[in-house]
């Protein structure tokens, strides 16, 4: 989920032209205040909570890693009280060595750590070529080889769809590179400067086709809030996560780690360094969800009084069923009341130990938000794991899926990558041009998915709980649901993934409605008051 992220935010700002600049902060803001698709956390705060006392809880962040060092987090995260930093010891004798602010499963005992991984898909093809390629199913006997050999028709078919798919886009992106590279040189070689402004490429005199191209495409960046700098960083960044790793049958980036793979059971392998070395994703969520507010820093989060735990468990890539299910039951045991899960994939084959660690969690009364994906995908009819309906058929009582919302008003409100699905996905939240916190000198940039709409729902549900702790996930969850914003739930929107269609926002999800924390908190009120 990490790099299909930041592609998706580069994809919508690359192609939107937009004409004006999402405000400041606008995912904090108010709908009827503020005039913008924000969820009323400065008004909450002002209004419904000044004075009132609350009890800090615990947040696992389950990502690619957070800077816990960060100007605006380094206040805000989970410390193990259990733990002695850098002594090798496990102090608390919980199974994990030095876990001071979180774990990484995707790490070594002796400090090495894995960045790339390839696909789940990458990973399911290879081990069902090894049994049928070259074979028809004329060669099988057994009903159960047939029924995987078909499968596996499936799973090849959607491979080659993918590598085909990824070398298109990687053209794309190297054309654009290269177009605006190219008028970004030829500017600083005309002016004599080092940076270039957007009022630079405003005056540009482009000659050529490719040069207009790169200017076009900078003029809309530019219109958009993104410097040029920013744009050829996210290029590059890019671009180097298209070295074909993710789709390399040979790639074994597993062995840094040293566990037994094939044990779904394992528990204790990896090692402390709950940031890793690609930590933009998990820190943005962070961010979102927590920066410390009225610090005069960066940017306020959305909740005031709850600890980040930092559990590494994605890759630039797709994460592990292994890992995923280990993170969810490590900050389960270790404290957390809330976890936010900004990931996702198309394949799950061991789907069975997530579900059971989502059960797990379930039984501690352990809240989980799922960023519902950016692929434009109805998944009602195309499954995006992990997903809240079990292999047994039974959905769990403290699972949400959440879709991406623009800040843009009228029909654009949709992110034009979310995912969506009116059985699947339970509610939308601000996830367009979301400013946030990322790793290494105290930075913050803009980044768009679904993966910065979960933590926004991950925030509004933590005031929640810090608030009136006595709600259980399942009364959390229908407070969000039920007090969600239905101004656009009979209005027409563009459809995720098209030019033009129009649907109804309603169609987009189960309830039709905006993650809203000022009228959430009035229904929690109520609910507390009314159960008193």
């Amino acid at each position: 989920m990490k790099k299909i992220t930041i592609l998706a935010c580069l994809f919508f700002a690359v192609v939107s032209n937009a004409q004006d600049k999402r405000p400041d902060n606008w995912f904090n803001l108010d709908s009827e205040k503020d005039n913008v698709n924000g969820v009323g956390t400065e008004r909450t705060y002002e209004e419904l909570l000044k004075g009132k006392k609350s009890k800090t809880i615990i947040v696992g962040v389950l990502d690619s890693g957070v800077d816990y060092m960060h100007e605006d987090l380094k206040d805000v995260m989970w410390t193990n009280p259990g733990e002695i930093a850098g002594n090798g010891i496990d102090d608390d004798k919980n199974g994990y060595i030095d876990d001071i602010h979180g774990w990484n499963f995707m790490g070594s005992k002796d400090g090495k750590n894995v960045e790339k991984d390839n696909l789940e898909l990458t990973r399911v093809y290879k081990s069902l070529k090894a049994k049928y390629d070259g074979k028809t199913e004329s060669d099988l006997t057994s009903k159960a080889d047939k029924k995987e050999f078909k499968f596996w028709q499936i799973v090849k078919a959607d491979y080659e769809k993918e590598k085909d798919q990824a070398e298109s886009q990687a053209n794309q992106y190297r054309f654009i590179r290269e177009a605006v590279g190219s008028v970004v040189d030829k500017i600083k070689k005309e002016k004599g400067v080092e940076k270039v402004t957007l009022e630079d490429f405003k005056k540009f005199d482009a000659k050529d086709q490719k040069d207009k191209q790169g200017k076009m495409i900078a003029l809309a960046q530019g219109a958009s809030g993104m410097e040029v700098e920013d744009l050829l960083e996210q290029l590059d960044e890019a671009l180097a996560g298209m070295d074909g790793s993710r789709l390399d049958v040979n790639a074994d980036t597993r062995a840094i780690v040293g566990d037994n793979y094939n044990d779904i059971t394992e528990k204790y392998y990896g090692n402390g360094d709950c940031k890793g070395p690609a930590a933009f994703h998990g820190t943005h969520v962070a961010g979102i969800i927590a920066a410390t507010r009225k610090n005069g820093l960066g940017i306020d989060g959305v909740a005031d009084n709850v600890k980040i735990m930092s559990v590494r468990c994605v890759p630039d890539g797709d994460e592990r069923d292994k890992d995923v299910a280990n993170a969810i039951r490590y900050a389960v045991d270790n404290g957390a009341s809330i976890l936010n899960m900004s990931f996702g994939k198309k394949y799950s084959p061991g789907k069975k130990v997530v579900d059971d660690a989502v059960k797990y969690a379930e039984s501690k009364g352990v809240l989980l938000i799922h960023a519902a994906g950016n692929a434009a995908d109805d998944i009602d009819e195309v499954i995006h794991y992990p997903c809240k309906k079990m292999e047994n058929g039974k959905v769990p009582s403290n699972f949400m899926d959440v879709g991406a919302l623009s800040w843009k008003p009228g029909d654009e409100i949709a992110a034009p990558f979310s995912n969506y699905g009116k059985q699947t996905v339970d509610i939308f939240a601000p996830g367009v041009d979301i400013h946030s916190t990322v790793p290494d000198n105290n930075k913050y940039k803009d980044a768009s998915g679904t993966s910065m709409a979960a933590p926004v729902v991950a925030g509004v549900a933590a005031v929640l709980k810090s608030y009136y702790p006595e709600l259980t996930p399942k009364q959390i969850i229908k407070i969000l649901t039920k007090s969600s914003v239905k101004t656009y739930k009979d209005k027409k929107v563009i459809k995720p993934g098209s030019k033009d269609e129009m649907i109804e926002f309603s169609e987009l999800s189960k309830t039709g409605g905006i993650v809203n924390l000022y009228e959430a908190v009035k229904m929690a009120q109520s609910m507390v008051k009314v159960k008193g």
